[in-house]
């Protein structure tokens, strides 16, 4: 095993080993500072009914800003109109690279107090080769290599 990966599977190994209390310090901690996500960090997690429709209203019930989730279901649209039209340019790499952190950021958040709902609505709302073209941007972005994501997969059961 290379030195990287070894670091790798030891820090992630420590991670998951670690007790969930911290975790939920850290975000308690985030939620006090931010008025706006306090209701997020406290929500009750979603039932897990196997249904889209229904994991769908659920995390809707759970929103804690009405405005910004409006914004981005706007934002959203425009985005999918624009690219049916012939248009990828709507975003600015940089916009988009905010976007996109702060979309990971959120959901891991979301996930660490409770939240149970998949990142796509339903398996249709993009195809198969834009989930893995992201996903693999994702990892590169990140530095990580797909071991390393099978790993933390084995250890945290997600």
């Amino acid at each position: 095993m290379s030195p990287r990966k070894a670091a790798t599977a030891k820090a992630l190994s420590a991670k998951a080993a670690a007790p969930k209390a911290a975790t939920a310090k850290a975000v308690a901690k985030k939620t006090s500072a931010n008025p706006t996500s306090a209701k997020t960090a406290g929500a009750k997690p979603a039932p897990e009914t196997g249904k889209p429709a229904a994991n769908k209203a659920a995390a809707n019930k759970t929103a804690a800003n009405g405005t910004a989730s409006a914004e981005a279901t706007a934002l959203a649209a425009k985005i999918e109109h624009d690219l049916r039209e012939g248009r990828s340019d709507t975003l600015t790499p940089q916009a988009f690279q905010a976007l996109m952190a702060a979309m990971c950021k959120s959901y891991g958040t979301q996930l660490e107090a409770g939240a149970q709902f998949l990142p796509l609505a339903s398996q249709t709302s993009a195809s198969p080769t834009e989930v893995m073209t992201t996903t693999s941007a994702l990892l590169k972005a990140a530095n990580l290599a797909v071991f390393e994501l099978g790993m933390w997969q084995s250890w945290t059961g997600r």
